[in-house]
């Protein structure tokens, strides 16, 4: 039998053809009046010649090999990768969005137009925020050009503030998003209980605190239940409160950041609200200000005259534009349509199920591994391997035994104030039988650590590319393919 997923240029043959294009109507132009010599290709480029049936089973073949929500439970902590209904897909497929361009004449665009506005409005209600912008092409942009308006807005009453305070159980890129920005960042320590230390922040925040990055649930899954006495903290000194909303799960419907005290937020649409998640993007991170912030919101912004939809630059005290055009319009139907169809009560209940479910599994797996919080979490949870550890398996081992079972590993290592951690999200659209099915593998792999260490100190087995030396494939990665590293076949009788 031939396998049909050997290397595109190994299965190239001169003179097959994959494509039909029709003939250039474009005047020839000599490249060497317009390019300098070295820029021009002397021979022509070695591309692979295959036919179509070649390549569509080349790269279906690629497609079948990748993991992704639609063919396996996804239980990736922080990151919520929950099912995206095919509705969206469908939605955002209408001429009327798939076919615009976004130069054309507003009075060409109103119903793009009027659906941007009214998805604005719709995430500043659930947000609790006064105005939005729907620019961020992701959350990390969302992270900085709150961070920007927070500049400006400071710089506009004269104050230069150069400190911004970060949890240690923050997302990865609050840090780095803050430096990009121009601040320095201190980090406040978790308590016993997981929470950030109210004393510890107390020590921290002063006149030069231009804000606390905070999310809420934080990323250990655990409600911040002094939020509303941070806040005060830190407005008392003139700060302000960043919400990092990249996963929002857990508090649809049943309370908003502004509520909270916070005065910007940002959101991940492909977290929370079920638009394409990973695969390089396109991603949006829409971000939202109370309205003393308003004036620095970013340009263009969409508005709205009676029943006319506008594109308007005039807002002299914008930080600027912060994403080309309005932002990833297709991502944007998509979150609409997600909030349009489940409405508010349905997003409600989005909340009520994740929460139940995160709680579901963490009471079935904590009898088998360390929990180092015990009390109830909210969209997520975090379990530590290091009972394993001490037999000689690491988390690390854990996850890639995860993957013999068609399972995606949860997010490991993160946050790093917890030893040998797993963080585990199960989301509000996988069934009891899924969750019960994940719990039973886990338990296994937790009683093969103690009985048979080594066949998941070995794993993965079943998968098309066994173990991999992580630290080679970080240190020396092949990045190029060339033609003598391609493995070698023996002819197939047939």
């Amino acid at each position: 039998m031939v396998e049909h997923n050997e290397l595109i240029f190994e299965s190239s043959r001169p003179g097959r053809v994959g494509a039909s294009l029709p003939p250039s109507d474009v005047e020839k132009v000599n490249l060497s009046d317009k390019l300098p010599k070295h820029l021009i290709r002397s021979v022509p480029a070695e591309l692979p010649e295959v036919s179509e049936l070649q390549l569509v089973r080349h790269y279906t073949a690629l497609s079948n090999k990748n993991h992704g929500i639609d063919n396996g439970f996804y239980p990736l902590g922080s990151c919520t990768m929950k099912y995206n209904p095919k509705i969206n897909e469908d939605v955002a497929r209408y001429d009327g969005f798939s076919r615009i361009h976004p130069y054309q004449p507003a009075e060409t665009a109103q119903g793009a137009l009027k659906l941007l506005y009214e998805l604005q409005e719709d995430l500043a209600e659930i947000t609790g925020m006064d105005a939005v912008t729907l620019q961020p092409s992701a959350g990390a942009q969302g992270e900085w050009t709150g961070l920007m308006m927070v500049k400006a807005y400071l710089e506009a009453k004269g104050e230069t503030r150069k400190k911004v305070l970060v949890p240690d159980s923050a997302h990865g890129t609050n840090p780095a998003s803050a430096a990009v920005a121009g601040f320095d960042t201190v980090t406040i320590p978790s308590n016993q209980d997981g929470l950030v230390d109210l004393e510890e922040l107390k020590k921290h925040v002063d006149s030069n605190t231009a804000a606390l990055m905070l999310t809420n649930p934080n990323t250990l899954g655990l409600f911040e239940k002094e939020i509303v006495e941070i806040a005060r903290v830190v407005h008392e000194a003139g700060g302000l409160l960043y919400y990092d909303g990249a996963n929002a799960n857990a508090i649809l419907g049943k309370t908003t950041p502004g509520k909270m005290g916070f005065d910007i937020v940002h959101l991940n649409l492909h977290k929370t609200f079920t638009t394409p998640h990973g695969g390089g993007g396109p991603g949006a991170g829409p971000v939202g200000v109370k309205k003393e912030l308003i004036p620095y919101l970013p340009v263009p912004r969409i508005e709205k005259d009676n029943e006319n939809y506008s594109i308007s630059f005039n807002h002299p005290q914008s930080i600027g534009r912060v994403k080309g055009y309005y932002g990833n319009f297709g991502i944007l139907v998509r979150a609409y349509t997600y909030i349009r169809t489940m409405g508010p009560e349905g997003l409600r209940e989005v909340s009520e199920s994740a929460v139940l479910h995160a709680n579901y599994l963490r009471k079935k797996l904590e009898p088998y591994f360390e929990a180092p919080y015990k009390q109830v979490c909210k969209h997520e949870f975090v379990l530590s391997g290091s009972r394993q550890k001490k037999l000689g398996v690491r988390t690390l081992d854990i996850a890639k035994r995860l993957l013999d079972f068609g399972y995606h590993p949860p997010t490991i290592y993160f946050p790093l104030n917890v030893e040998e951690c797993m963080m585990i999200e199960p989301t509000e659209t996988e069934s009891k039988e899924t969750l019960d099915a994940f719990s039973d593998v886990m338990i296994q792999i937790a009683k093969e650590v103690e009985e048979n260490p080594e066949i998941v100190l070995s794993a993965p087995h079943t998968t098309i590319i066994n173990r991999l030396d992580e630290v080679k494939a970080a240190r020396q990665p092949v990045l190029r393919y060339t033609r003598e590293e391609a493995p070698q076949k023996e002819a197939v009788k047939l």
